[in-house]
């Protein structure tokens, strides 16, 4: 069962990657690895239905790939704001923001499903 769910997975992943370079593509950006073993901050409103979603890359450093997600017109300063996720985890949470995380440090966008 454990190497369904690798295999399941590597695939998967190989797709969002490939996404990962469309995206990139489409808006003339180069690729930048998202290592799936590192953090990313994620709000826990992104995990709701609330719109918009903001995503900002800083440098990759300390463990971290530099993203930063948040869901609505603002995000607050409190330290506990953004929570730490694996990449991985993401297929799971909200795979939808996967195929953005190929950006380069100094992106932000938004995205909003209402329009």
């Amino acid at each position: 069962m454990h190497h369904a769910k690798t295999q399941y997975m590597k695939e998967n992943w190989e797709q969002l990657f490939k996404d990962q370079h469309e995206t990139c593509n489409r808006i003339g950006s180069d690729w930048v690895l998202a290592d799936l073993e590192l953090k990313i901050g994620i709000a826990d409103n992104v995990l709701t239905d609330l719109n918009p979603i903001n995503r900002l890359r800083s440098p990759i450093e300390n463990g971290t790939t530099g993203w930063y997600i948040w869901s609505g017109q603002r995000f607050s300063d409190d330290a506990d704001f953004f929570k730490p996720y694996c990449i991985k985890h993401l297929i799971e949470l909200k795979p939808s923001i996967i195929k953005y995380l190929g950006l380069p440090p100094g992106f932000r966008f938004l995205i909003d499903k209402r329009i």
